[in-house]
């Protein structure tokens, strides 16, 4: 258990964050505790409540195109299982090394995912949105972006994910060049536009690192400060990053700006916040949620003591499915 004083938030500086600025709350496939993930109408929420950045996964239909979802597999997000004319789709595939069975949106083109809707994937949240909301493209939850930051006056960012991009390359879907080219179209290409590029794929970053001036995120799978490895079953990593010494660090910082641990790797006493700090790499912590029992042991259940502890700490930023709780937390 982590003692009252080693929780509490400093009194100064106001924010010790990398840049010294307050920390960026995201929304987290939106405002996901509220709505459907990964919807339009989920991103808009999230940005009312006060999200800075709004964050799309990204995979491929069958014609290419850059659909909103958290994973290929569409089975969980999705109305397809309850849809007759697909029910044909419905197959086991292997993915970075995980075998699955469902629809793949892969098997999919774009005009057959829009004729879907998307549903809650978790049974203790709000079920009634359930095939409420069609399943959005890249391009439309960029002009969205536009849209919104037009309509509140503040600068809305996109947090883009690429999803499985090994897994994606080998049906010949790569991910990274559809992704540039839709931030180039829309003038998202230098390191001050609104847009930050994550992946658990060193080789993914690396790869646009060399095409874009934007900045990037590494994303590191639960335990890697602790357990020495950033590779787990499913992440898509093209090779295992090696332990997180301060060196790592430093080598990340060679394709990209900042690491995006799981929160509960940051908790004393832990160093990798500070490591990373000085490694010159912001570190954006996920994910922040409301219910009890996903918020982290130390905080009994307290989401909002949660979030100014990591304020505290100098963290730089939060993916919350919780932007409301996040943004009140922050003030």
């Amino acid at each position: 258990m982590l003692s009252a004083a080693c929780l509490a938030q400093p009194s100064a500086p106001r924010w010790p964050t990398l840049n010294g600025q307050a920390p960026l709350v995201i929304g987290h496939r939106g405002a996901s505790g509220y709505l459907p993930e990964h919807t339009l109408e989920a991103y808009r929420l999230a940005v009312e409540q006060g999200a800075d950045f709004i964050e799309p996964d990204l995979v491929a239909t069958k014609d290419g195109a850059l659909i909103a979802r958290h994973e290929p597999n569409i089975s969980a997000t999705t109305d397809v299982a309850t849809r007759p004319e697909f029910a044909s789709r419905k197959t086991r595939k292997t993915i970075d090394g995980a075998e699955e069975e469902g629809w793949f949106a892969s098997d999919f083109t774009l005009a057959e995912i829009k004729t879907l809707r998307a549903v809650q994937t978790m049974p203790e949240r709000d079920q009634s949105h359930n095939g409420r909301y069609a399943v959005p493209t890249l391009q439309e939850v960029l002009a969205l972006a536009r849209r919104l930051s037009e309509q509140t006056g503040r600068t809305i960012g996109i947090y883009p994910e690429t999803k499985h991009p090994r897994w994606h390359r080998t049906l010949g879907l790569g991910l990274e060049d559809r992704l540039l080219a839709a931030l180039a179209q829309a003038g998202l290409t230098q390191r001050d536009s609104p847009v930050i590029l994550q992946s658990f794929d060193p080789a993914s970053l690396q790869a646009m690192r060399g095409r874009s001036a934007v900045r990037m995120v590494q994303l590191l799978a639960p335990g890697a400060s602790n357990l020495g490895a950033a590779a787990t079953s499913g992440t898509g990593q093209s090779r295992p990053l090696s332990p997180l010494s301060p060196q790592t660090l430093r080598e990340i910082r060679a394709y990209a700006d900042g690491i995006g641990p799981f929160k509960t790797d940051l908790l004393p006493p832990s160093t990798l916040l500070r490591d990373a700090h000085a490694a010159d790499l912001f570190v954006h912590a996920y994910t922040f949620r409301n219910e009890a029992r996903r918020v982290a042991a130390p905080f009994q259940g307290d989401p909002l003591a949660e979030y100014r502890a990591f304020y505290g700490w100098g963290v730089d930023g939060v993916f919350s499915d919780f932007p409301d709780t996040a943004v009140a937390a922050r003030r």
